[in-house]
């Protein structure tokens, strides 16, 4: 029996989900959830040894042989391809699985082709260093000059340059592919120049001054080579990157012949994805397609310093400037190059700066390009499922044969800064490119640092060099910056988002109505401080005052970085003309809202707690079994239809002081009693910061024990 395709919509709306399902490590777009088994693994990895083996075609296939029947990697990919090259020639080139489980086609590394999704920034970047080898692009220059037409607000003295484009540190406020950029519309053509117009996103950071992994940023650079270039870029592409490299399996558009090549994606639970297209049509920061040989191709021209058969590439001099990070929060926390990225950290080894990576992920596939130009090797992985592959298979080839990339870092006799010196690392940080990934950093009394979020929970900071610090849970390194000019602190940790940076929240003004040591104070000043809520001296807030069901909608969406719908074609007849009918139809595509089941909202009504933890629970579910929270006591009166939401939020700890619970443990909800302003101040502070990960495994765990008791 052939296993239903699951469409792509569905796939993009459980990607769009509010912060507290769809945190994720880099919107390269792999769940934070499904990295933690390899967290763990990689704690439990065994230290490399001092010298590795030497790469040759016989240890490189033994390795791969027994990397992809381990027990680790079989459980996280239904076909993968690799190619690994070493001094211009390929040296192994394998597939394993299945490009396609249902017709058992094998994952053929010189013939299937995939999406190499961010993997093409690099080749854009490589475009990009040609037309600057000819002078027709200036890396330092403004932006706007090769983007005649394209307006934006920029309220800084410095321009974006290309460089800034290049080095993720444009400024630009985020803008992410949206769901309904992935469609099976095959035959509809979004130009790539009108789609800029369209979403053009204006700078909110001085150019050139923070790193935040940047999508828009490498759609311009792609049509500033269609400008430079004189031709549409996917044809430049073509007669300037694949042809001299004889990549014959590789363009930027999807024909039909094409797509009925495609591998087949499948997704967390292992259901296969339906075929889908890109908007804008042609991609340059992600709708690259090719296999692992054509891969190969441009691998060993680049580890050859430019050169081809017939001729070059790029000069030497690109080549260089391609391989050199340009930024870095810390020497063993380097960000980009011109089109690359570090590496992932190793553990109390951080990332080096002499391997140079590329990650992309799409729906249904995921890969890696790792080159290593001191020893002229390169690797690319790909594989047609979601998930951490890749950060395993780096590991374990770094530690079996480069283990010099893996050896714990020697800061020698360095002393950790006082309290006072810390004091300022103190405080919350939201992620840029994903404002619901929200830290907490504390300082205590005698200097030590506690850093806590949602997936990871809380865990000791040890400092070991300037700014730099291990955390004592996952043995990688985080790293704090001052940003001198404006007094801005940044943050740069391992998981949850490393391909970017964390800002610490302002200062709080605080709210006339609101005393600092109210009971609800820390959480709305925490929103406060990450521009959740106004931050205007004197201002009141309101706090016993209560929260319509729209209202509850947006404020759930927003925190979690959530845009309103654009349709205007809405879900219910009652939100017609609503100020806030765009967030009421966003949070009824992502099933957070279900309405009375008669087409209405009602959203001017105020909102209950019972509600409140029916919306949370609305998406929760999909990751949860109801059985999880069976168990928990209530007391006082809830609705039959809310019972498993209310004790969801309760065993979650999703509320502020108003829940009290008896001697026994059963607690009172509360749940037909309006939500005040304070009350959501609670809850949405809870979301961005309880630890639900920790808490659910302990459920689980408590409950699998239970149930071994004869």
């Amino acid at each position: 029996m052939v296993e239903e395709e699951k469409p792509i919509f569905l796939m993009m709306k459980q990607r769009r989900m509010p912060f507290f399902v769809r945190a994720a490590i880099a919107f390269s777009l792999a769940a934070a959830l499904a990295v933690l088994p390899a967290v763990r693994a990689f704690a439990a990895a065994p230290a490399p040894s001092e010298a590795g083996k030497p790469l040759t075609p016989e240890t490189a296939a033994a390795f791969l042989d027994a990397f992809f029947v381990s027990e680790q990697a079989k459980p996280l990919y239904k076909g993968a391809a690799v190619e690994i090259v070493q001094d211009g020639r390929v040296i192994a080139q394998k597939g394993y699985g299945y490009a396609n489980e249902a017709k058992e086609a094998v994952f053929d590394p010189s013939g299937t082709l995939f999406r190499i999704a961010s993997v093409s920034k690099t080749f854009t970047a490589a475009a990009v260093m040609q037309l600057a080898e000819q002078g027709k692009i200036d890396l330092k220059a403004d932006i706007r000059d090769y983007l005649p037409g394209v307006n934006f607000d920029n309220p800084y003295r410095k321009p974006v340059t290309v460089e800034d484009l290049l080095t993720h540190r444009s400024g630009f406020e985020v803008r992410d592919p949206r769901p309904e950029d992935l469609h099976d519309d095959f035959d509809r053509y979004t130009d790539m120049e009108d789609y800029v117009m369209e979403h053009m996103p204006p700078v909110v950071r001085e150019p050139g001054t923070a790193y935040m992994y940047d999508n828009f940023a490498y759609l311009l650079l792609g049509l500033i080579v269609q400008n430079a270039g004189g031709e549409p870029f996917e044809r430049y592409m073509d007669d300037h990157i694949f042809q001299p490299l004889g990549m014959e399996n590789s363009a930027f558009e999807l024909t039909k012949p094409l797509l009925d090549r495609l591998v087949t994606g499948y997704d967390a639970a292992g259901q296969p994805i339906a075929p889908y297209a890109l908007t804008p049509t042609v991609l340059p920061q992600g709708g690259m397609l090719s296999t692992a040989e054509d891969i190969g191709k441009f691998m060993i021209a680049f580890l050859s310093g430019g050169k081809t058969a017939t001729g070059r590439i790029l000069t030497e001099s690109s080549v260089e400037a391609m391989a050199a990070y340009r930024s870095t929060i810390h020497p063993l926390m380097p960000d980009t190059t011109y089109g690359f990225e570090a590496p992932i950290q190793l553990p109390e080894a951080g990332s080096s700066a002499a391997v140079l990576t590329k990650a992309g992920d799409l729906p249904g596939n995921s890969s890696l390009l790792l080159l290593i130009p001191e020893f002229r090797v390169g690797v690319f992985l790909t594989y047609n499922q979601n998930g951490a592959l890749r950060d395993l298979f780096y590991q374990g080839f770094i530690s079996t044969f480069f283990p010099q990339y893996a050896t714990t870092a020697d800061f020698g006799s360095f002393q950790p800064y006082g309290p006072e010196k810390l004091a300022p690392l103190a405080g919350l940080y939201a992620d840029l490119r994903l404002p619901s990934i929200v830290t907490s950093v504390e300082v205590d009394r005698e200097g030590a640092l506690t850093i806590s979020d949602a997936i990871l929970g809380s865990r000791k900071l040890r400092q070991v060099d300037d700014n730099l610090f291990v955390d004592e849970l996952t043995k990688r390194f985080t790293a704090f910056k001052l940003d001198e000019e404006n007094g801005t602190v940044y943050l740069k940790e391992p998981y949850l988002n490393p391909l970017g940076y964390e800002r610490h929240g302002v200062k709080p003004a605080g709210f006339a109505d609101v005393a600092a040591d109210d009971p609800y104070a820390a959480f709305i000043l925490g929103l406060q401080s990450l521009g959740h809520l106004p931050n205007e001296p004197a201002a009141v807030y309101g706090p016993e005052s209560t929260v319509t069901r729209a209202e509850l909608a947006r404020d759930l969406l927003e925190i979690s970085g959530v845009r309103g719908s654009k349709s205007t074609s809405y879900a219910f007849a009652d939100i017609q003309g609503h100020p806030l009918a765009a967030y009421i139809q966003a949070a009824y595509d992502l099933g957070m809202i279900r309405g009375d089941g008669k087409g209405r909202f009602d959203p001017d009504r105020i909102a209950t707690r019972q509600e409140a933890a029916a919306m949370v629970w609305n998406v929760y579910r999909q990751l949860y079994p109801d059985a999880l929270f069976a168990d928990v006591a209530l007391q006082g009166e809830t609705d039959p239809w809310a019972l498993p939401a209310v004790k969801m939020a309760t065993a979650l700890g999703l509320y502020g002081p108003e829940v009290a619970r008896t001697d026994g443990g059963a607690a009172d909800f509360r749940s037909k009693e309006p939500v005040s302003r304070e009350e959501e101040a609670a809850l949405l502070y809870r979301l961005l910061l309880q630890p639900v990960t920790q808490i659910v495994t302990e459920l689980s765990r408590k409950q699998q024990a239970e149930a071994a008791q004869p």
